[in-house]
Formats: C-alpha cells, structure tokens, sequence
C-alpha cells in the first residue's frame, strides 16, 4: 500500500502537502496504522483455558447467589 506523490512544476509546497495529505488520507494508510498501533500479543493456550475455566466459575458462583437471593 503505498502511496506515491510527485510534485507538479510550479506547484507550491503548500499545494503539494495539501495534496499529498489527501492521497495519504484516502489510501487509508493511516487509518490501517492506527488500527494496529496497540495491538496486543496473542494470549497462549494455556492462559486462554484458565480464564476460560475462572469465568465459568464465576458465573456458576453467580448463578448460585441469586437462586438464594445474596446477588442482585
């Protein structure tokens, strides 16, 4: 994905940023950047499991609160 912008012949500077931030803007570049910016690392196998297994739990606990009336 890149994008290539050259300068006309009497373009100002002004008028080639201008320009070029537009291409920038359109091509989605930035957006697709920002996107990944703060992208974690994937969560292993066994870390998936035990949390997995914890919410289970919890929401077991949970469920046995409200049948004795202790959750709201």
């Amino acid at each position: 994905m890149a994008t290539e912008v050259k300068k006309k012949e009497g373009e100002t500077l002004s008028a080639f940023l201008y320009r070029f931030s537009k291409k920038v803007k359109q091509s989605g570049v930035l957006k697709e950047a920002k996107k990944r910016r703060f992208r974690g690392r994937s969560v292993n196998r066994n870390k998936r499991r035990t949390s997995a297994i914890y919410r289970t739990r919890k929401a077991e606990e949970v469920r046995r609160q409200r049948k004795y009336g202790r959750f709201q």
